[in-house]
């Protein structure tokens, strides 16, 4: 029985049981339906809409009643799509741009996709939020190219096709799920399969029949509820993940799929080699040993026939028309159409003349003075006139040629940012033009500033603008006459090209250049007097420039032009003027063809019968062949012969390279090569053999130009000459090409005067040819075959892929109704070593998530499978968006600038990076033994110092030292006015302050309200909930008078009582408190019904409110009978989501309180001011512990009043001169972000003294001037690695008005020891090391410098081996302090746990008899150059981070920070970032802060950064909404909350992006 992977289900199939596949088949439904949606309250919408249509029917209807209605149920959404013009109703549907199809293309792909049929699999779908992408209404529609429905109809239609979408979602769901096409070898069949239910005879696997069987044929139950399913869980998959733990998740689900697809082999399987333990080593590709060479001799340059002497061809262009138009001036020379195609304009031979003439004369004589022309011989001079109009450009060409100043014909600029408009001004620029000609009409249309001028293009020169209407223009006298040389090598006009970068370059092309090429051109294509040409290209540049504009003049032909906007309107315009005009020539290129043949049925009477040429322009391209063949078979019975068709090679450096010659009737026709797609790749011909999917058929584009000699060479590297059977870049030598890029010397050298070498190197001969930018060879009879562009050109892995290539496979995958044909856009990017192919297409307004997907997962494989080469990223972008060039092409330079800087706005996105990065180091095997930080258990490593170190000595603790309590009692006998806290408000208005015997007195009320009202006894546990401020210390206090033991606890927040209360009820529950200390509000809200929805309210124990208290004095106070009797408990989350208590004694307190005394010199008649959150850690200890130990003053600034004023705590520090300030990582950054762009204000004020400050909110403290030059230590507390960026920000913001950089530092803490490091006032500067980031992956590192408090003994161990390591050799900080807690308060008091987090021995070593606690972080020590206070170099400690935060993948150790650091640099809109692993991948979550249409632009950019910095695969990328991801009270971020809310789907995300 076939096993086929189902999600993470293995389902076994008996043909038979028909029962047990209806249930798969519901299950299968369900599994759909959890796949594909978006949310939880989406699915129940989506569930019901989806089974509407069949539920009725189901209960009462006749089976093959409801299979006939099904098969119906498409029809509507294509009959809504009504035509808006006749010539779009024939072209709706699938079937676009036909340019790029060819059927045996699409053959070979179906078969390809047919292929994969046996590796079926799911792919886990992107999950989106429906709101982010409702499409916009296309504003610029492109047709024939865009959607058969006009925009305007309304909602209403979209509804109705949604509606409809959904129905067949239902319908051909089961193919997104099977991965790949039905059988079947062609793509109509494919379709008719799943549109039409027959099953078809004996099908194997299962997953056939899932293909052939209707889901809609299924009796569902009404409920959709599974038997023995729990009622909630129908919408989700059970699975285990990977500890075992049952998942019961939608993501989960995804996340298995992405895991099942991922356990496919990469192909190029990665090689076996040793890493060095110190050094990474990228894996380079090894070249495969059976790849194809080349196996020819050196070709030699073949020449075309020699170039015929005719006796009348005129000395330089210039001369024939003035031999035309002097002798000849009744003759039509250019025909211009109006927009409906009908003929508007002749220009004669004599009228081009005489307005030439005209504009010559205006240009040297009428712009400026006499003695001072604007314009000499020679000057550049820009052509700006639009595609509808090539009278007037012809005009200002000649008028241009016959002044001898050089024109450059450029695009109109439409906007003042253009795709690609601001490397055109570079051009202009380089070119140094100062004039453009215009035609009035086209003046009219610019863009134009609100006084009237025409406005500054971005990165344009300053120009002069001069219309060239007749009626602006002098009649030159009767003795002026243009100065006409034979033709000689000056420039005669410059052609822009863009290269495959983006930048624009001019080809200089010299007058005889021109004047040689007609003439090649006029001998290969056999021209005539009086012959007529229909030309539909672009009259500006290449084909259409020669032929359409030099080789009519040189000829005395007429030219009817045919704009881009009349095809767009008229398809087939150009077909009814062949026939009207009898003409014997057309250029055209394959696009024309197409929409000619997409346009037939409205012509019956056309005849071609009169073309002796069909210049095809884009013969070159590889499918141009299919569509010359299927014109020529439409259109070969309205008289079109085939000898006629003639394709052609251009470019712009070489002008025309080759061009098929007009045939004999009844000749044979020229031939057709087979290659092999997989020597292409080697650049080898080798005609196909093996498989016939993957060959390419290829045309040729004719012989050699008359006159000219070619050769090929190797495309990269010296110009080697190819042997016969190698594909590469051809040159050309002759004098019909290009002379230079215009100011650019060294890029011409290497393009122009190129002189072919041999294999040893020498050259051969000494004829300079120019490279043309095209890939081919020179085939049997001297026939030259293109195969790609140079510009097209992806290198991946050693291997060569032609972007036009991948377009057509990517075209040829049936794309239902998914994607634009002509709007696909194909380039590399360089990522990790390598170049990665990324495919960009726009999407139709109307395609359903489904099939976009469908047809994105389908791409995917075919490009894979006839190209052997992985797509690292494949976009659909709304339809309209991408940039586009001025004839409708995709811009394609431009396209991959937007995807890179992240502003393409993707509205569907599918990464593969597993699949394409097969070059990342191998995974490292931890080494036994001596590993990275040279320790031996038993033996310190010689030479080696270990890494330890130590605070100041603290002092002998005396015996009869006071306890905290006591301290308190004598401090309000001794000193009892002495003001210890103040509390401010927003306003920076002090609100209530606290002197030693207020607290004292306040104290001992509460103390008796403990014993009178709680009935408690000494060493009962009291939770305390108040807000930041004096209360909390009363509380504090009264609960050490009475013997109790306080709990501080962060209040719930009112407006999100569901997520804060749940918390507070945990600790309630874990502490075993028997009493709860509160404010009357906050008791209120504790037994509020919102507070009883979230948590059980009626089991919290004893309230007591602490508002109002009776004034009583107790009797005595209480004294702990020793010092290691507990002080009080300190409760705190740590980044990890683990909810852990430490119980900290009365002597650790004390420890405690000495120690940032001596370290911050605290004494009585000195001010702190704190802003932080006084609930935990080291925070607590200054909020509520110093002050009364040292006697000084505090400044309690609560951080949620910085949210009404930013300016509070920076103008407190000011107001009083603070010389020490403690605060957060939340209170600096909210300073950095808010204050960033107002520090000139603070400036201005600090120097000027002026009493006001306005800050943003009214009612602000008005304060006078900021200066911080007072600070002389501004200390963050956090327990994690320090935030250098967010510092180094800060102190650099703050510069200006005074702060000191020296002064900003951090503390570092644990839950162990709460205070290991802090800056004090007499250690030396904090500095940064810098560490490899590859170092750090092997355990080697950098960060901030951490200062050690007195009394701190501090060793970096090995954490597995518990041995000490060397000096800056990573470990776990292991600490042995007097402050150290006691030990953890749990429910559960594992005594294990206990005795190996806070008395623990080192395995060896002297130190081995010391008892130390783990902070459970990673660090260093180093010694550094600077001294102690004491003399002594200095030994610094390093923070890396927290162990359980560190992500283990491939072997490597890796610091989320690290990662996330990466991620936020990328785009403006991350606003914050996390990272965590699931089942070994990696999965990134970055909050965005932009517009959601940016939410796809991320998934790409997080991917290469993450492995281009950290050589890592990112599996999932999930884009959230601004505050999602969780940080707790200290500003850090709680990683595995996150993890858990993205596994039960809670996050509701913007995107997620399962990366393959």
């Amino acid at each position: 029985s076939h096993r086929p992977f189902l999600g993470s289900t293995h389902i076994f199939f008996d043909p038979p049981s028909m029962h047990f596949l209806v249930r798969i088949m519901h299950n299968l439904f369900l599994f759909l339906a959890i796949l594909g949606d978006i949310t939880q309250k989406g699915y129940e919408k989506k569930r019901s809409k989806l089974l509407s249509p069949y539920i009725p029917q189901t209960q009462e209807a006749d089976p093959a009643v409801q299979k006939e209605h099904r098969n119906q149920t498409p029809a509507p959404s294509a009959a809504q799509t009504s035509a808006p013009s006749k010539y779009h109703r024939t072209r709706s549907g699938g079937a676009r741009d036909e340019r790029y199809r060819s059927d045996i293309h699409t053959e070979a792909v179906q078969a390809a996709l047919a292929k994969h049929k046996e590796q079926k699999m799911a792919l886990p779908m992107p999950t989106k939020r429906r709101s982010t992408f409702v499409q916009s209404p296309a504003d610029a529609c492109t047709p024939p190219d865009t959607s058969s429905a006009s925009e305007d109809e309304g909602s209403l239609r979209r509804q109705a096709a949604l509606s409809a979408a959904l129905q067949q979602s239902l319908q051909n769901a089961e193919s997104w799920i099977n991965r790949s096409i039905q059988g079947s070898s062609t793509s109509s069949s494919a379709s008719s399969t799943l549109s039409h239910g027959e099953v078809k005879g004996t099908s194997g696997s299962l997953a056939d029949v899932f293909a052939n069987t209707r889901i809609a044929n299924i009796d569902l139950p009404a409920s959709g509820i599974v038997k023995g399913m729990h009622k909630g869980s129908n919408r989700s998959s059970l699975m285990d993940t990977a500890d075992g733990v049952p998942v019961n998740s939608r993501v989960s689900t995804k996340i298995q799929q992405l895991l099942n697809t991922l356990k496919r082999p990469k192909r190029p399987p990665l090689k076996e080699f040793f890493v060095d333990d110190s050094e990474e080593i990228v894996e380079v590709p090894q070249p495969d040993p059976n790849q194809p060479k080349p196996e020819g001799r050196q070709m030699t340059p073949v020449k075309g026939e020699p170039l015929g002497v005719i006796c009348n061809w005129p000395p330089a262009l210039e001369s024939a028309l003035q031999r035309w138009g002097t002798t000849q001036a009744k003759c039509p020379c250019l025909t211009a159409l109006d927009v409906t195609g009908k003929p508007v304009y002749t220009l004669t031979y004599g009228k081009l003349w005489s307005r030439s003439l005209k504009l010559a004369y205006t240009l040297l004589n009428k712009l400026g003075t006499k003695n001072e022309p604007v314009l000499k011989s020679g000057d550049r001079v820009a052509l700006v006139y639009p595609n509808n109009d090539p009278v007037m450009f012809m005009v200002a060409f000649y008028g241009c040629l016959l002044a001898e100043v050089i024109p450059v014909p450029i695009e109109v600029p439409l906007t003042r940012k253009d795709a690609g408009g601001q490397q055109i001004g570079f051009l202009l620029g380089s070119c140094g033009v100062a004039l453009a000609l215009t035609s009035e009409v086209c003046l009219k249309g610019l863009p134009k500033t609100q006084n009237g001028e025409i406005v500054q293009f971005k990165g344009w020169p300053r120009l002069k603008w001069v219309v060239t209407d007749s009626k602006y223009l002098s009649k030159p006298p009767k003795d002026w006459q243009p100065h006409i040389s034979p033709a000689g090598t000056e420039p005669a006009y410059i052609e822009y090209k863009t290269s495959k970068e983006g930048s624009v370059m001019g080809v200089t092309v010299s007058r005889l250049a021109m004047l040689s090429h007609c003439q090649a051109l006029s001998q290969a294509c056999n021209y005539s007097e009086g012959e007529t040409v229909v030309n539909v290209l672009d009259f500006k540049k290449d084909a259409g420039l020669w032929h359409g504009m030099f080789a009519n003049v040189m000829n005395k032909m007429h030219t009817i032009s045919v704009p881009y906007s009349v095809m767009k309107t008229c398809p087939l315009s150009w077909v009814q003027r062949v026939h009207a005009h009898k003409a014997k020539v057309a250029l055209v290129k394959c696009r024309d063809l197409h929409w000619a043949m997409m346009a037939h049925r409205d012509q019956r009477d056309v005849s071609l019968s009169s073309l002796r040429m069909l210049i095809v322009t884009d013969g070159a391209n590889p499918w141009s062949v299919s569509s010359c063949d299927a014109f020529l078979s439409l259109f070969q019975s309205h008289g079109l012969k085939p000898e006629a068709i003639c394709p052609c090679a251009t470019s712009a450096e070489a002008m025309t390279v080759a061009i098929r010659r007009p045939g004999v009737p009844g000749a044979p026709l020229p031939g057709r090569a087979i290659l092999s797609m997989n020597g292409l790749s080697y650049g080898v011909i080798r005609v196909n053999t093996e498989d016939k999917n993957s060959a390419l058929t290829v045309q040729d584009v004719g012989h050699v130009m008359p006159g000219g000699m070619m050769c090929i060479v190797r495309p990269d590297g010296p110009p080697q000459l190819c042997k016969t059977d190698e594909i590469g870049e051809i040159c050309v030598s002759s004098r019909t090409g290009g002379m230079m890029y215009f100011g650019l010397a060294g890029v011409t050298k290497s393009t122009f005067e190129v002189i072919p070498v041999n294999s040893t190197g020498s050259p051969v001969g000494d004829v300079p040819f120019i490279r043309s930018g095209l890939l081919g060879f020179v085939g049997p009879g001297s026939l030259v075959f293109v195969v790609g562009k140079m510009d097209g050109l992806l290198m991946v892995s050693g291997r060569r892929h032609n972007a036009d290539d991948i377009v057509a496979t990517g075209l040829a995958v049936e794309s239902i109704k998914t994607v634009y044909r002509g709007r696909i856009a194909v380039f590399s990017v360089s990522v990790f070593y390598d170049e990665r192919i990324v495919v960009v297409a726009e999407q139709r307004p109307d395609a359903s998530e489904e099939d976009s997907f469908q047809w994105m997962s389908r791409v995917l494989q075919a490009i894979d499978s006839i190209h052997q080469v992985g797509v690292y990223c494949l976009a659909l972008v709304p339809a309209n968006t991408l940039p586009k060039t001025p004839l409708g092409g995709i811009h394609i330079s431009q396209t991959k600038q937007l995807f890179l800087e992240g502003s393409l706005h993707p509205c569907n996105i599918l990464m593969c990076p597993h699949t394409c990065v097969t070059n990342l180091p191998k995974p490292r095997q931890k080494q036994p033994g001596v590993g990275p930080a040279s320790v031996m258990v038993g033996n310190l490593v010689a030479g080696k110092r270990i890494a330890q170190a130590a605070g100041r000595d603290l002092g002998q603790i005396e015996e009869n030292d006071l306890f905290l309590a006591e301290i308190l009692q004598w401090r309000a006998q001794a000193t009892p006015d002495h003001v210890l806290f103040m509390l401010l408000n927003a306003k920076g208005t002090t609100v209530c302050t606290a002197s030693c015997l207020q607290l004292h007195k306040r104290a001992e009320r509460i103390a008796s309200v403990l014993g009178d009202k709680g009935h408690l006894n000494a060493g009962d546990n009291v939770v305390l909930l108040y807000p930041p401020g004096i209360e909390l210390i009363n509380a504090f206090y009264g609960c050490l008078y009475a013997g109790c033991i306080p709990v501080t606890v962060r209040p719930p927040h009112a407006q999100n009582l569901t997520a804060t209360l749940p918390t507070v009820r945990m600790i309630v529950d874990v502490s075993k408190a028997v009493c709860i200390l509160t404010t009357q509000t906050l008791m209120r809200l504790l037994r509020s019904r919102e507070a009883a929805a979230a948590v059980d309210v009626k089991t919290w124990p004893t309230i007591i409110d602490t508002d109002d208290l009776p004034r009583k004095r107790l009797p005595q106070l209480y004294k702990p009978p020793t010092p290691e009797m507990l002080a009080y408990l300190d409760f705190s989350v740590s980044t990890t989501g683990m909810l852990t208590g430490v119980k900290m004694s009365h002597s650790a307190v004390n420890a405690l309180c000495r120690a940032i005394k001596l370290q911050c010199e605290l004494y009585s008649s000195r001010q702190i001011a704190i802003c932080l959150d006084p609930y935990c850690g080291l925070g607590f200890a200054l909020w509520c512990l110093c002050s009364v130990y040292s006697g000084h003053q505090s400044i309690l600034i609560p951080p949620m009043e910085l949210e009404n004023n930013l300016f509070l705590w920076l103008s407190t520090v000011n107001q009083y001169k603070i010389r020490d300030t403690f605060c957060s990582y939340s209170v600096m950054e909210l300073c950095t972000k808010g204050l960033g762009n107002q520090v000139e204000v603070l400036k201005v004020r600090s120097y000027n003294k002026e009493p006001v400050l306005r800050a943003p909110v009214p009612g602000v403290l008005q304060t006078r001037g900021i200066n911080l030059s007072c600070i002389r230590t501004c200390v963050v507390v956090a327990e994690e690695r320090p935030r250098i960026a967010l510092q180094l920000s800060f102190s650099k913001l703050f510069k200006d008005i005074g702060l000191s950089p020296r002064a900003v530092s951090t503390t570092f803490g644990s839950r162990v020891n709460v205070a290991i490091c802090l800056q004090g006032t007499s250690g030396p500067d904090p500095t940064t090391v810098y560490v490899d980031l590859k170092s750090l992956r092997h355990d080697r590192y950098s960060g901030f410098i951490m200062l050690i408090l007195p009394g701190v003994k501090v060793v970096i161990v090995n954490p597995e081996t518990k041995g000490p390591v060397g000096d800056s050799h990573l470990g776990e900080i292991w600490v042995n302090s007097p402050h150290t807690a006691s030990g953890y308060y749990t429910i559960y008091d594992s005594e294990t746990l206990q005795a190996d987090h806070f008395n623990t021995r080192l395995s060896f070593g002297d130190a081995a008899q010391t008892l130390w606690a783990r902070t459970g972080y990673l660090g260093f020590v180093r010694r550094t150059e600077l001294t102690a206070a004491t003399g002594e170099r200095h030994d610094a400690l390093y923070v890396v981070g927290a162990l359980d935060e560190t992500l283990e993948l491939r072997g490597l150790r890796y610091h989320p920070i690290d990662i996330e650091t990466s991620v936020s640099r990328i785009h403006r809109s991350i606003a914050e970032c996390a990272v965590f692993t699931w089942t070994n991948l990696l999965v990134v979550v970055v909050e965005l802060c932009g517009s959601e249409q940016e939410a796809l632009d991320l998934v790409p950019l997080v991917t290469n950064v993450v492995l281009e910095e950290h050589y890592l695969i990112v599996g999932v990328v999930v884009v959230v909404d601004p505050g999602v991801i969780p940080i707790n009270s200290r500003g850090e971020k709680q990683r595995m909350h996150l993890r858990d809310s993205f596994l039960a789907d809670q996050l509701d995300p913007i995107y997620v992006a399962y990366n393959m």
